[in-house]
Parts: C-alpha cells; sequence; structure tokens
C-alpha cells in the first residue's frame, strides 16, 4: 500500500502547485500574442499619473484607436508626423523602391519627426501607438523612442494591423528605448471596435 500513499502525496502536491499558479494575478489585461523575449513580472500601473497617448498612423487606423483610448480616459495626446508626409506611392509595400520599402531595408533611414511631444518630462504613463509593417514597428516610431528618455515612465504599447501579429516590436522598442519600464504590448486589428478599445484601456 505504500505505492498508494505516494502516489496521493503526489498528486496533493501537484494540486497545490496547481492552485498556487492559478491564484497569481496580473494587472496586464489579455493582448494577442506575446511577443518573444518579453518580460513575464507583474507590472502594476501607477494610480493618478499624468499620462499621455502618442501615436504614429499612417492611414488612419491607429489613430482612430489612439483617439479613442485618450477620449476614454481623458488623456492628453499627441501624433507622430514625418516632416514629409507619407504620400500613397510611399505607403506602397509591394514596390521594393518605395519610401517604406527602403525605410524597411534600411534602419537607418529615420523620417524626421515634425515637433515634439509639449511637457514630456512631465508624463508618467505613455500610451504608445504604432501600426504593424512587416512585422514590426516603422522607423520613424524607432527614431521617437530613440531620441526621447523614457526614464520615469510606464510605456504601454498597443499596434494596429489588418493580419500580422505583434511579434516582437514592443521588445524591440524597449531595447531601443534602453530605458523606462514597459508593458508587454498589445495587438488590435485594424477595424477593432470601440468597446473594445474602452474595455482594454479600462485596465490602466
Amino acid at each position: 500500500m505504500m505505492w498508494k500513499k505516494a502516489i496521493a502525496l503526489l498528486c496533493a502536491f501537484l494540486a497545490v502547485g496547481g492552485l498556487t499558479g492559478c491564484g497569481e494575478t496580473t494587472d496586464v489585461p489579455h493582448r494577442e500574442g506575446k511577443a518573444a523575449g518579453a518580460s513575464s513580472e507583474t507590472h502594476m500601473v501607477k494610480k493618478d499619473a499624468k499620462a499621455i497617448v502618442v501615436f504614429f498612423s499612417a492611414t488612419g487606423n491607429t489613430k482612430r484607436a489612439a483617439e479613442i483610448i485618450a477620449r476614454t480616459k481623458g488623456l492628453d495626446v499627441w501624433e507622430i508626423k514625418p516632416k514629409e508626409p507619407y504620400t500613397d506611392s510611399d505607403l506602397d509595400y509591394t514596390n521594393d523602391n518605395s519610401r517604406v520599402s527602403r525605410e524597411h531595408q534600411d534602419r537607418s533611414l529615420m523620417p524626421e519627426i515634425d515637433g515634439d511631444v509639449p511637457g514630456w518630462d512631465s508624463y508618467e504613463t505613455v500610451f504608445l501607438g504604432y501600426p504593424i509593417w512587416w512585422g514590426e514597428a516603422p522607423n520613424i516610431v524607432y527614431h521617437f523612442v530613440r531620441s526621447h528618455d523614457f526614464s520615469g515612465k510606464q510605456v504601454i504599447p498597443f499596434c494596429t494591423s489588418h493580419s500580422s501579429g505583434l511579434g516582437d516590436s514592443d521588445v524591440l522598442l524597449e531595447e531601443t528605448a534602453k530605458s523606462g519600464e514597459w508593458f508587454p504590448g498589445t495587438r488590435f486589428s485594424g477595424g477593432v471596435s470601440e468597446s473594445d478599445l474602452i474595455d482594454w484601456s479600462g485596465h490602466f
């Protein structure tokens, strides 16, 4: 009968372990896929922190999502705009010689940004929105991240795409920033509903 007792003890041990794992909580909401290498630690959102939604949008999908989040939470919002706006031909990803294709092939091609976020240092939380191009964030978003100090800030990345996933975009942006507390990113479809955006932003 000793083997039965041993099995019973083992099952009890596994059950306790399972309950412990299920009992863990996180303040990071569900997202469509976690980027490889993203931190698994629990992030706690600072309450009553001054926050802003910063975004880049080429076709309007990310702009719509960003403005809904900002309006829902009563936050400031600032759009990352290139000094030389993208034309329809620039955005033709099927053309290897288009502007976006060349930028994708050469990370050193960083579009100059028009203006800067007023009072950047005063913000403690930054919702950072961008579209997914070739499975990653556009160069202009890397340029923005590289040229700003995120020390003391919590960064909540979100992106939109029609078919591509989040990929490693949030991880790569965090590595580029080299500062700040970055939450795992969230990917939304291009036509995400307003209610889904309101529900997601309500977790922060």
